[in-house]
């Protein structure tokens, strides 16, 4: 049985006996908070539960390595969606340790794109059109420098509210343990 069929079984006996009721709440974020992390696998329950997080509390983006990298791009604009149309009023970005992105090697990459199936011609394609990959696929070497990288781009963003704090966080991936990186409350306090 594919995975596909699994998750269409599960969801049907989900469905039917109504387990989704434990679930209801609002679109609105009731702890009014959007976080920003990493798509990382170990972080899917432990995140919420290292920061006493439970459904409807918060608005969640994730993305490889919690890195806002276009202040135009999706990641933003969700951002903007959040604080403007969905109540948010405080944003916490959450980097972790040992994360892929910190290990991510372009070239490698690359290299995994050709042997995956995508043409040389493609991949020239792009390249001719201002698109290099290897800048566009580079990762980080400290998680702390990217962390505050992406809160300093929220916060200089022409579009946020004067008076949003903007944190930054690292979580450990084992133990749910947090490190402050930057605190957005005195930042609006300075």
């Amino acid at each position: 049985m594919s995975q596909i069929s699994n998750i269409m079984n599960f969801n049907e006996h989900f469905v039917e006996n109504k387990e989704y009721e434990a679930y209801l709440t609002s679109r609105y974020p009731d702890k009014k908070m959007l976080i920003i992390t990493c798509m990382d696998t170990r972080l899917v329950e432990l995140l919420p539960k290292a920061m006493n997080f439970k459904n409807g509390d918060v608005k969640i983006i994730k993305n490889a390595g919690a890195v806002i990298s276009q202040p135009f791009g999706s990641v933003m604009r969700s951002v903007m969606v959040a604080l403007y149309e969905l109540d948010a009023d405080e944003v916490i970005v959450v980097g972790h340790y040992d994360c892929g992105m910190a290990s991510l090697n372009s070239e490698r990459m690359i290299q995994s794109i050709k042997d995956r199936g995508v043409s040389d011609e493609v991949l020239s394609t792009l390249e001719n059109s201002g698109i290099k990959l290897t800048k566009w696929l580079r990762g980080f070497n400290n998680v702390e420098e990217a962390v505050l990288r992406s809160v300093e781009l929220i916060k200089r963003h022409p579009l946020l509210p004067p008076n949003i704090p903007v944190h930054g966080m690292i979580i450990d991936p084992a133990t749910g343990a947090l490190k402050l990186v930057t605190d957005g409350y005195e930042q609006l306090n300075s």
